[in-house]
């Protein structure tokens, strides 16, 4: 979005405020895909944005939904049930009857424990359903199985009629940057999936693989993409499976799609030190690392402040800093602009994923931000009112 885009959004929404640009989303899908061999297919992970899940809908062929919550939001959007992969370390009974009662199953559950499948067999038995499984492979974290105890599940699995063993998930961390990582990763879920075919007695038709490709956000990071994304292209057409490849990604799709913008409530110098104080503050506006105090992220001033962006003005160093109280609050160190004051808005770009649903959102009572979902025709539209989390907070006795 341009600058006046955003300082009009800035001003008719008020600030602190997240701003979503569906005329993102198309473009960042297609370009994966065309990066990609024939036949891949994206699904996009909910967590990274919720308020762009419609959006993208259309754009990816499956949505993973990790929570109860989030499936809750993907059938309010109209999504298919058939489209959605229910995913998520910890499952609960009550949620996983509900879609597997549904007239149209998930386009898969993830299972990620000899007790989930147990869950999961149990409810498919008493609706007398045959609901498709992905086995999800730890990666040496509480997430999923090891290789042995995911070999033991897919045998029983297989031997289940009210199981439809699909294949595979594995997703082993964000940001990679190693295309020699990407290589070994797939080679190994193609040895595993050529290894149960064998347990099985028949090819498993999926793999469903998250790359975590990376966001260069803060400045003098580097991210080789096409680099990783014909590593990942290579390694696929390479496989002796045969399996259908579903890249599971969040970050990578998202997140060149969001603006937080925050306004200046004050501008000060203490002890020599200038600071910018923000309505906004780092439970709002998360990158990758929680390290905004050390790097400096994509940001900019916007025209319209009281004092005016003027290119003759002196440059000067500005700590931003959040409204929270706490001196970990800062958005970014020594930032030099020319013409800050109270008033100023500034934008942070990237801010897609996470930002809007990773913040510690509660801390303090401040009110959650509006969130506006600008359409493919440029017209911007409210998506979510601001939110007063005191009520959130408050004892349920003293409520009025």
């Amino acid at each position: 979005m341009t600058d006046r885009e955003l300082l009009c959004l800035a001003e008719g929404f008020g600030t602190p405020l997240y701003a979503f640009d569906e005329r993102e989303l198309a473009p960042r899908a297609a370009r994966l895909r065309s990066a990609l061999p024939d036949g891949v297919e994206l699904c996009y992970a909910v967590k990274a944005n919720t308020f762009v899940t419609g959006a993208l809908a259309p754009h990816v062929s499956r949505l993973e939904a990790c929570s109860p919550g989030e499936q809750r939001i993907c059938r309010a959007l109209g999504v298919p049930a058939g489209k959605v992969v229910i995913s998520g370390v910890s499952k609960d009974r009550e949620s996983l009857d509900a879609a597997i009662a549904a007239p149209e199953l998930p386009a898969a559950v993830t299972v990620e424990s000899p007790a989930q499948l147990e869950l999961v067999r149990g409810i498919a038995r008493g609706w007398g359903r045959r609901v498709p499984v992905l086995l999800r492979l730890s990666s040496g974290n509480q997430f999923g199985v090891d290789r042995e105890e995911l070999v033991r599940l897919a045998r029983a699995a297989a031997r289940d009629p009210a199981l439809e063993l699909r294949g595979v998930q594995l997703f082993t961390g964000t940001q990679k940057r190693s295309p020699a990582r990407l290589r070994r990763e797939v080679a190994a879920l193609d040895a595993l999936m050529v290894e149960l075919a064998g347990v099985c007695g028949r090819e498993l038709p999926e793999v469903e693989y998250g790359p975590g490709l990376p966001v260069a956000y803060f400045e003098g990071e580097e991210a080789d993409e096409g680099a990783l994304l014909a590593a990942l292209a290579e390694s696929i057409l390479g496989m002796a499976c045969g399996a259908r490849v579903i890249l599971e990604l969040g970050r990578s799709l998202v997140a060149g799609c969001g603006t937080y913008l925050t306004r200046v409530t004050d501008a000060k110098a203490v002890a020599g030190e200038r600071y910018a104080i923000a309505d906004g503050g780092i439970h709002q506006l998360v990158y990758y690392g929680q390290s905004l105090a050390m790097r400096r992220p994509p940001v900019r001033l916007l025209r319209g402040g009281t004092g005016e962006k003027d290119g003759a003005a002196e440059e000067l160093g500005w700590n931003v800093c959040g409204s929270l109280c706490t001196v970990n609050d800062i958005l970014v160190k020594r930032l030099p602009l020319a013409g800050l004051s109270a008033g100023s808005v500034l934008a942070f770009d990237l801010a897609g994923a996470y930002c809007a649903t990773e913040g510690a959102a509660l801390f303090l009572s401040r009110d959650l931000p509006r969130v506006v979902l600008v359409g493919r025709d440029g017209a911007p539209a409210l998506v979510r009112e601001r939110v007063r989390t005191d009520q959130l907070n408050m004892p349920v006795a003293v409520r009025g």
